[in-house]
């Protein structure tokens, strides 16, 4: 198992995994988002990145991730926006791996912490969380702008 930066020769895998993570949360996703958060990751100025899991030339896991200022902290923490593992390879500690490989972006970036967030009824994702972090007393809201 190899976790590394995602390439330009990693798209339709990407492609692949993506609509996976999509699918599970039920989110329509368009060309045109797909075509813009896959610039993102091949953006070196931008601040998503992404990185893959590995094995024996396939890709089977996926973690895109970002800084983000913490204004009360006055620097930046981690986050984490998407991870998704082929079915067919969960159970074998990919996530774990993906996280392993943030946490230490992080500490070479200087973040103390690394948040994500995932649905109530994530059952599976949250026993890997709960072995990994902290779950907080956090609820999550959203406004729509339109």
């Amino acid at each position: 198992m190899k976790i590394r930066k995602i390439s330009n020769e990693d798209y339709n895998a990407w492609l692949n995994l993506y609509s996976i993570y999509a699918k599970h949360y039920r989110i329509k996703v368009s060309e045109v988002g797909l075509s813009t958060t896959w610039g993102w990751l091949m953006d070196k100025g931008h601040p998503t990145e992404g990185v893959v899991a590995e094995t024996k030339g396939e890709v089977v896991g996926l973690a895109q991730y970002r800084a983000m200022p913490s204004p009360l902290r006055g620097h930046n923490i981690g986050f984490v926006d998407d991870l998704v593992v082929l079915p067919s390879f969960r159970g074998r500690r990919i996530s774990e791996k993906l996280f392993e490989h943030i946490k230490l972006t992080g500490r070479t970036s200087g973040w103390k912490t690394i948040r994500w967030i995932t649905r109530e009824n994530n059952y599976h994702a949250k026993s890997v969380y709960d072995r990994i972090a902290q779950k907080t007393n956090w609820n999550l809201y959203e406004m729509e702008c339109d």
